[in-house]
């Protein structure tokens, strides 16, 4: 039997190329993700929003589960689990959304936009390496990078919105370092899913409490907004995500996850009208420019 040589070609290209594709989907997804936010602000409160997007999300993931017969965790993989599901399911959408409330979309992606080396550097603790100097100086710099940006867009003060950022920063990047390590012993998107069926019974607890406090308002906008944040940011864009970089590997995942940013500046821009002064995207590239050094000198 001849096999043509253009067939092996497009075997070995192909899941490259597929993996590719669907993380750049994961990309574009979570890039969304504020604007959804700001969205389903316009109809939800803060904690309501927090607490029926995370409701929802864990009704898909179940689903998901149920259908897969995926086996249930080991019990040791529990409390790493339990970073996930504190980190990105629980902290992350709360205080992003509550600094969302007065904190624009732009200025917002800037600050978060350091998750990545955020990652780096916790992955790099956890798992108890020494990075080079290089790293360290690369981080340090991107940390002041942002800190500084935060600092001069509110005179010289640090605002509530910006304290809740930083937050979000640090526990969603404590999620994606232990989540990181979880999928090596199992698929990725079950790290998430579980990780937001883990969440469940809080963010039910907190729908139940805050949905008869706020105001609620179901506009068209409202529940578009919420439809994604739920589906999309906080589950769906996941599964791609991790596939893909299940098939070209976390390096060049990452590389593609530093368009992210900058996608949702585009996005503030053309969804929600903002304005961009200077200071935003000469941040953005730079936190952008210390973020690939931390990764190659983790890398190397």
């Amino acid at each position: 039997m001849v096999t043509n040589s253009s067939d092996i070609e497009t075997a070995t290209v192909s899941p490259l190329a597929s993996g590719t594709v669907l993380a750049a989907l994961g990309v574009l997804s979570f890039s969304f993700s504020f604007p959804g936010t700001v969205w389903a602000l316009d109809g939800f409160g803060p904690w309501s929003a927090t607490g029926v997007r995370g409701v929802l999300a864990a009704a898909l993931a179940l689903a998901a589960l149920l259908v897969t017969r995926a086996p249930l965790p080991a019990r040791a993989d529990w409390p790493a689990l339990a970073v996930v599901a504190g980190g990105c399911a629980i902290g992350f959408p709360l205080l992003t959304t509550l600094a969302l409330q007065t904190s624009s979309t732009a200025h917002s992606a800037v600050v978060i936009g350091a998750l990545p080396m955020a990652t780096a550097v916790i992955s790099a603790l956890v798992t108890r390496r020494n990075p080079s100097k290089v790293f360290w100086a690369a981080s340090g710099t991107g940390a002041l990078t942002v800190i500084a940006f935060a600092l001069s867009q509110n005179h010289g003060r640090p605002t509530v919105a910006d304290l809740y950022l930083f937050g979000a920063l640090l526990v969603c990047a404590a999620g994606y370092a232990y989540g990181g390590r979880l999928s090596a012993r199992m698929p990725g998107w079950r790290v998430i899913a579980w990780g937001v069926v883990l969440a469940a019974p809080v963010n039910l607890a907190v729908s139940l409490w805050a949905l008869p406090d706020e105001p609620l308002h179901l506009t068209a906008k409202a529940v578009l907004g919420m439809a994604y944040i739920a589906g999309i940011s906080q589950f769906g864009g996941f599964v791609v995500w991790y596939k893909g970089m299940g098939l070209i590997g976390v390096a060049k995942a990452s590389q593609l996850q530093l368009a992210q940013p900058l996608l949702t500046l585009v996005w503030a821009v053309i969804l929600l009208g903002e304005r961009l002064s200077a200071a935003v995207p000469l941040t953005a590239v730079a936190v952008l420019t210390c973020i690939v050094i931390t990764q190659r000198a983790r890398a190397s």
